[in-house]
């Protein structure tokens, strides 16, 4: 049987559809403590998502928009950190709370590596704290190789960094791993650093350009639950569910 040596899995809008009801709602809860008039809504959001990283996204927006009052240039990096900190303290608390459910076919698929000895790893800009509870509170029974995330590389998506990191960690070949990503920059660093790659669009992505993935589907599907229908590529027999076999067939 050919089956992935490796698979990496981005985190949000791909484990969790995080971004509209997870990391939206935690940066607006964030920026009313802070008394800043900032509110982002879900088709501005969508926009800012194109940026990889939230503190990026929060200096794109002050330097586009501002934060509703005046800001010393001196301040502003102290700022956004802070922000982000109480962000990730509210995202985490969402995520304790049980509101944040997975997406189809993501514990399935998981699990199916852990049984079939196939390291898997979060790969994601989200903090470390964020990614962690993720895996603590939505997936206590999976055993990850690695979860790197955060600012533990230098560039973020679309660079490669954190994909060519988690080749190193895991000491396996780019041509023979799966990426799982959900975003145009997410699946580009997959593919710049070598790696096969499957997408599993989210309400944000599903008209973004997918051309250099191998796969893309609109979920990844589970048997008892909400199927998944090919969007791009060939899968023999394809009943709407994304297994380590037919991942496992597309690695020349």
């Amino acid at each position: 049987m050919n089956l992935p040596h490796a698979l990496f899995f981005d985190m949000d809008g791909v484990i969790i559809d995080t971004e509209k009801d997870g990391h939206r709602v935690a940066f607006n809860k964030t920026f009313e403590e802070f008394d800043l008039d900032v509110f982002w809504d879900i088709a501005y959001y969508g926009e800012l998502i194109k940026i990889a990283g939230g503190k990026e996204r929060m200096r794109h927006h002050f330097e586009t928009s501002g934060f509703g009052k005046a800001i010393d240039a001196s301040e502003v990096d102290t700022l956004i950190v802070n922000l982000h900190r109480r962000k990730t303290e509210i995202f985490i608390e969402l995520i304790q709370g049980g509101s944040l459910e997975l997406r189809p076919g993501i514990h399935r698929l998981m699990k199916e590596a852990n049984d079939a000895d196939v390291p898997i790893c979060i790969c994601t800009t989200a903090t470390q704290k964020a990614a962690e509870a993720v895996a603590a509170h939505s997936l206590p029974d999976i055993r990850f190789a690695h979860i790197l995330a955060g600012d533990i590389v230098t560039s973020k998506k679309p660079a490669p960094d954190i994909y060519l990191l988690a080749l190193e960690k895991t000491g396996t070949d780019a041509a023979r791993c799966f990426v799982i990503e959900d975003s145009r920059n997410g699946m580009l660093a997959g593919h710049r650093a070598g790696a096969n790659v499957a997408v599993t669009t989210s309400v944000y992505t599903r008209e973004e350009n997918f051309v250099e993935a191998a796969l893309v589907v609109s979920c990844l599907g589970d048997t008892d639950g909400e199927q998944g229908s090919l969007i791009q590529g060939n899968i023999d027999g394809y009943n709407g569910i994304l297994n380590l076999d037919i991942l496992g067939a597309h690695i020349s």
